[in-house]
């Protein structure tokens, strides 16, 4: 499985087609700033119906989940957060482990008198969503990760190993202010390096959020993310010592990224858990193939437990 994976990894850095351009939340959805355990979060709120929660990753915001959120909002109420020190959420000393993030989400669901609901997350998204979701296993009710493994949590220390994931160890005050006013061009190098096409990730996109992270403190923030990385290996290793997630779990993995081996990952943490691949598309899906995401979510999302 290892090689598996090593092999999945090494794809990252290629990757395959779709479409994109900044694509706004529908008209109906409102933002609001919840303030909870110790930060402030922005979020998006609309649609009618049962809650699903959708968590970005590094590199993007909640901005990312527009064409996924219009679909679902035509009959479950959307909740699109930005994660704490990213976007338009405020940028804390601390907080960064997965685990108190997920307090974030608690938070702001609470804020929103929202007992349960599903989850769909990405990237750094997965690693707070499951965080949640080993804390509040009553409140989540589905779960679709996407593309990005959990520390700690079966061949982790094989992927620390990749160096292709050298970002997961840089950042602090030098290299802070080698990136300070070049944000967009350390931002391309995952935009172009981690899709199967780097012209998906369109020009708009880039621009916009490139912006947000040059925002003051977003990219000590973004540092901040990945340095936790050790304490939130420590802490899911815990969930997983207190049994595996038994909701419903879909694994998505990108064509030419993660592709059938998120499943394998998530097989150490969840017992009840689907694989599917995003065809025609890399690690950014949304960007690459927002149709084909739309439609393995909203099937999964749709189906009897």
């Amino acid at each position: 499985m290892f090689r598996i994976l090593a092999v999945a990894l090494g794809a990252l850095l290629l990757a395959t087609p779709a479409c994109a351009a900044m694509v706004p939340f529908p008209a109906g959805f409102r933002t609001q700033e919840i303030t909870t355990n110790g930060a402030t979060i922005h979020v998006r709120v609309g649609g009618k119906g049962p809650a699903v929660v959708l968590l970005h990753g590094y590199g993007e915001t909640g901005d990312m989940w527009a064409p996924l959120a219009a679909d679902l909002a035509r009959d479950h109420t959307v909740v699109v957060p930005d994660l704490r020190g990213l976007g338009l959420s405020s940028k804390p000393a601390g907080g960064y482990d997965k685990k108190t993030q997920a307090g974030d989400v608690a938070g702001v669901l609470d804020a929103l008198k929202i007992a349960k609901a599903d989850l769909v997350t990405h990237d750094i998204g997965n690693m707070v969503g499951y965080a949640f979701a080993a804390m509040h296993r009553d409140r989540v009710t589905k779960f679709v990760l996407i593309d990005a493994p959990l520390p700690g949590v079966g061949p982790w220390e094989e992927i620390l190993r990749n160096p292709l994931l050298w970002h997961f160890r840089f950042g602090g005050p030098d290299m802070e202010r080698l990136v300070a006013g070049r944000e967009r061009i350390y931002l391309d190098r995952f935009w172009n390096e981690f899709s199967a096409n780097p012209a998906r990730f369109d020009e708009a996109s880039r621009r916009h959020y490139a912006a947000l992270y040059a925002r003051p403190g977003a990219m000590h923030a973004g540092f901040e993310q990945f340095h936790a990385f050790d304490q939130d290996a420590a802490d899911n290793k815990g969930f997983v010592a207190q049994g595996k997630l038994s909701m419903p779990v879909l694994a998505l993995g990108g064509e030419k990224s993660f592709g059938l081996t998120m499943a394998q990952v998530m097989g150490f943490a969840a017992s009840n858990v689907k694989g599917e691949v995003v065809p025609d598309s890399g690690h950014w899906i949304m960007e690459e193939n927002p149709e084909a995401t739309t439609a393995l979510v909203r099937t999964f999302l749709d189906a009897n437990p």
